[in-house]
């Protein structure tokens, strides 16, 4: 028995480190006023910082005043260089569609230069009743044109069809000197069509590759355009309601979205 005390030590160790990593990252573990302040400060972390506006967008859902003490760091954070914070707060902005701080500063995220960032503010400004995003919603129903950051030669593996996540590594590109860059997804979504295959010579801000949208995207892009649409968005979320490629929600929401649009052009 004695020697065995070792090991059991041991495994008791081991377990309670599991534990303490995953209770310290898990987003549903509640946070004091304290701690959401600390996270929110924390970029180096971004875990911490997201486990904060998680907290911050649930206090905010249950009408609690005490959400507004980090409004200012929560706009501050929309300007901030790391793409992950300026999403995510993009988001969260929406759910307060009373905040005149939020709403200035979705419209600055309008011209950011990622897309995600421009869909999620696009999205949240929905529920504002400002339909400033419309033509970046419309643009989620479209093929994603990406471009090559630099000139060289593409090293790819990637394949028409293929299902990519943000950030899925897409192409190295060698450029003439021997460096090399790495192109990553901007979006998630399906590889529609590669322009240039691998071992081809790239231009800079050349076409290499489009992509299509992820079901969700599309989703909540024709809900947001059943509220903010123009009669000249109905051609394009007509194709989706008529597509045999889509799913049949899609394909319902793009019905939805083509009579809520006629409605409001009647009712105008």
């Amino acid at each position: 028995m004695p020697a065995s005390r070792p090991i059991l030590v041991v495994a008791v160790l081991f377990v309670a480190a599991t534990f303490l990593a995953w209770y310290f990252s898990w987003f549903g573990r509640g946070l004091t006023d304290a701690d959401i302040s600390k996270y929110l400060a924390d970029e180096k972390n971004p875990r911490h910082v997201q486990h904060a506006l998680l907290q911050i967008q649930q206090r905010i859902e249950r009408n609690d005043s005490s959400a507004k003490n980090w409004y200012p760091q929560i706009v501050a954070l929309s300007g901030n260089p790391e793409t992950e914070f300026r999403l995510t707060v993009a988001w969260l902005m929406g759910f307060d569609n009373k905040a005149p701080e939020f709403h200035d500063a979705l419209l600055k995220l309008l011209k950011d230069p990622e897309p995600i960032v421009r869909r999620n503010a696009a999205l949240a400004l929905v529920r504002f009743q400002d339909g400033s995003g419309r033509k970046e919603l419309a643009s989620v129903l479209r093929p994603y044109v990406l471009q090559a950051p630099v000139a060289g030669v593409v090293m790819s593996s990637m394949h028409e069809g293929s299902t990519v996540a943000r950030r899925t590594l897409l192409a190295r590109i060698q450029q003439p000197d021997g460096s090399v860059v790495e192109l990553r997804s901007p979006l998630p979504g399906r590889i529609e069509k590669i322009e240039k295959p691998n071992g081809s010579e790239v231009l800079h801000a050349e076409d290499l590759l489009t992509i299509n949208s992820d079901e969700e995207s599309v989703w909540e892009a024709l809900r947001g355009l059943a509220l903010v649409g123009f009669p000249e968005d109905l051609p394009l979320v007509q194709s989706y309601a008529n597509s045999k490629d889509v799913s049949k929600r899609v394909q319902e929401q793009a019905k939805l979205t083509v009579q809520a649009i006629n409605s409001r052009l009647h009712e105008g």
